[in-house]
């Protein structure tokens, strides 16, 4: 498996039907070990932060083990919305 920042910003964005993904490799030498995430998504919905996290770790179960660090900010379109306004 190919870890890539590309990857898995179409696999987020596909499976959580996501409005928007950002996706950061923050490997020093971009190795594809350390990610950070960003995604909007109406399936965060009503949902507290750790099922909106619980969702985005399912979406990348089979990756996961792969990835050293990884760090995500899980937003609904309104949030997500308020803070381009900032």
């Amino acid at each position: 498996m190919e870890l890539s920042a590309e990857y898995l910003r179409e696999k987020l964005q596909r499976d959580l039907e996501a409005d928007h993904v950002e996706v950061e490799d923050t490997t020093p030498n971009r190795c594809a070990s350390s990610f950070r995430v960003l995604v909007v998504s109406a399936k965060f919905e009503g949902k507290p932060l750790l099922q909106r996290h619980r969702l985005v770790n399912a979406c990348l179960a089979e990756e996961l083990p792969h990835i050293h660090a990884f760090e995500q900010k899980t937003l609904t379109p309104e949030q997500w919305a308020c803070e381009q306004q900032k």
